[in-house]
């Protein structure tokens, strides 16, 4: 779950810096000197992401790629986070045993997961 929340804001931060203005420029150069911070490899992982020494063209065409391929892997991942959750069942972290008024995952919530993705 917590993937999945990355993901999509990892979707809508490079989807931010697509109508390149001013604040599209800015934001992703803020941003992006952050990762500066991290020792020994930090200046060169902010380098290889802006594809040169800044925010250039070279920086927009990667964040439409990302743009474009993140909800596919949003997808794939929402069916993988599924599968896990039809394999095993949610956790209990009260541990209360309660399986009397259980109802199984399949068939019910996975025609609720079928209606959801329509």
């Amino acid at each position: 779950g917590v993937v999945l929340l990355l993901l999509v804001m990892m979707t809508a931060f490079v989807g931010y810096v697509l109508p390149w203005g001013q604040m599209s420029f800015w934001g992703p150069t803020v941003i992006t000197n952050l990762l500066s911070a991290v020792p020994y490899v930090g200046d060169s992982l902010v380098q290889w992401i802006w594809g040169g020494f800044s925010v250039d063209n070279a920086t927009l065409n990667r964040f439409f790629a990302f743009h474009f391929l993140f909800p596919f892997i949003i997808a794939a991942m929402t069916l993988i986070h599924l599968l896990f959750l039809h394999e095993t069942g949610s956790n209990n972290p009260l541990g209360i045993n309660s399986n009397s008024d259980k109802i199984p995952f399949h068939p019910y919530f996975s025609y609720k997961d079928l209606l959801g993705f329509a």
